[in-house]
């Protein structure tokens, strides 16, 4: 029995693990990668043939650098068994579909570009929509806590990562010639502090844990201090007549923005000006928030129950047609733009960017990770000049960041659950996933400071299980 890592290895983007027992092979998460367009269109495309020929994939959650993938692995010929939570199922129903869409749609547009330039360079989609059908259709939901055997030798349950909805902590019981290994793999963890969802659940007689170590080298502050800062940059910026862009993940981050502005509005603490989400997915996916309130907390559950949407702040509008979209981004009234996609490599957010980053008075509000090499990543690294559509412009809007709104776990977090998973059984090995090496580093110090035994994943790296 091993485990082989072939991407979020010393990396944030495009999880996607081995777990090999007996004669046969389990996918763990198979997500998009991305960063440099280039880079990313190679690694996106050179799947591994060992995952084609898999028994099964588990699936953590939905998010598309955990599942974008799973269409093209399906078109290159795999025909096992995907399993996940019934709501991941529900979303990948939707992103996966988006996903599609949107890779044809850039496709498109960069192709009619480089034909008016007389380049001869053209763009495919890397699956389409058929594509991604076939691949939810391939999906088994699974309830939280329901014990299944996925493979001889293997056997799954499912509990609450407390990161998006329908997140999962896969729970592995593996057997092999007589000898029994738990394993734990966290997809991406939740914190303890944002109000939307419950907590990561703690499992026992953990062996190996592989846990994601994303904000491994920082801390998430107050939420009282998250609630004041966008708060501040909201007023600022409408005082000035100015638009907040606020780019998101459709998962989860959508929904916890939401939720921020209204609270926000509810203490009176921003204007009462028109917002937008300028997103057809997440508009969907909020819809599926609502189809599924065991996966939230206590407190967001009972609301909705009470027909009190929690997701939906005073001057709320919905903007799904293209049109609608188009004459939104030609308009200049002072208003919040919630618009995909979260780390700016795609979506209408790049559409609203073309026309509004040169504007100063307009602001960019990040609210999550960027990973190394995205558009978002060079807002944050204060770039003057950046490449929206291949065409350079100039960035006078002001760039902010909040981490507070991230529904990874951090520092603190990481470290608690694995004291917890540790005192909770058997726990010898522990394997660090899904973050850059300065994170990585961090977060192993703390843990070897707590007595255990910690390595790093890289790229082709096996453990011995």
């Amino acid at each position: 029995m091993y485990l082989e890592f072939h991407g979020a290895a010393g990396e944030v983007t495009g999880s996607c693990h081995r777990l090999h027992v007996g004669d046969q092979d389990i996918v763990l998460d198979c997500g998009l990668f991305q960063g440099r367009r280039a880079e990313a269109n190679r690694k996106n495309r050179e799947l591994p043939a060992w995952a084609v020929r898999a028994q099964a994939l588990v699936l953590s959650h939905a998010h598309l650098d955990h599942s974008g993938s799973i269409p093209t692995l399906v078109k290159r010929g795999f025909r096992g068994d995907i399993f996940c939570t019934p709501a991941t199922r529900d979303l990948c129903s939707v992103m996966l579909r988006d996903a599609a869409l949107l890779q044809d749609q850039d496709a498109r547009y960069i192709n009619r570009h480089n034909q008016r330039d007389g380049l001869p360079e053209r763009v495919e989609p890397l699956y389409d929509l058929e594509d991604a059908g076939r691949a939810v259709g391939q999906m088994l939901g699974v309830p939280l806590h329901r014990p299944i055997a996925i493979a001889p030798g293997v056997g799954l349950q499912f509990h609450d990562a407390g990161h998006v909805l329908g997140s999962a902590l896969v729970s592995l019981d593996l057997e092999e010639h007589g000898r029994r290994v738990r394993l734990l793999f966290t997809g991406d963890l939740g914190r303890t502090e944002l109000p939307l969802l419950g907590p990561p659940e703690v499992v026992s007689d953990v062996d190996v844990l592989l846990m994601e170590s994303t904000y491994g080298d920082r801390q998430h502050p107050p939420s009282d201090e998250l609630d004041a800062d966008l708060g501040e940059m909201v007023r600022t910026t409408i005082q000035r007549g100015g638009r907040v862009y606020i780019p998101t993940f459709a998962l989860e981050r959508a929904q916890e923005v939401l939720f921020a502005l209204a609270r926000l509005h509810g203490k009176g603490q921003i204007p009462g000006v028109p917002i937008y989400v300028d997103s057809p997915l997440a508009i969907a996916i909020t819809e599926i928030y609502k189809l599924h309130p065991e996966g939230l907390a206590p407190e967001v559950r009972q609301r909705l129950f009470e027909r009190d949407d929690a997701f939906s702040p005073p001057g709320l509008h919905y903007v799904s047609q293209v049109g609608a979209s188009r004459q939104l981004q030609a308009q200049a009234h002072p208003c919040i733009i919630i618009a995909g996609s979260g780390m700016c490599e795609g979506g209408r957010i790049l559409h609203h960017f073309a026309t509004g980053l040169a504007a100063e008075k307009n602001s960019v509000i990040i609210v999550g990770f960027m990973a190394k090499d995205t558009l978002g990543r060079r807002l944050l690294e204060g770039r003057k000049r950046v490449k929206v559509f291949g065409v350079e412009r100039d960035v006078r809007a002001t760039v902010h960041y909040i981490a507070g709104l991230s529904a990874h776990a951090d520092q603190a977090d990481l470290v608690r659950f694995a004291a917890q998973t540790a005192q909770a059984g058997r726990l010898r090995q522990t394997m660090l996933v899904h973050g850059e090496p300065p994170a990585q580093r961090a977060l192993a110090e703390k843990l070897q400071d707590r007595g255990l035994r910690v390595a790093l994943a890289a790229p082709g790296k096996r453990l011995e299980l």
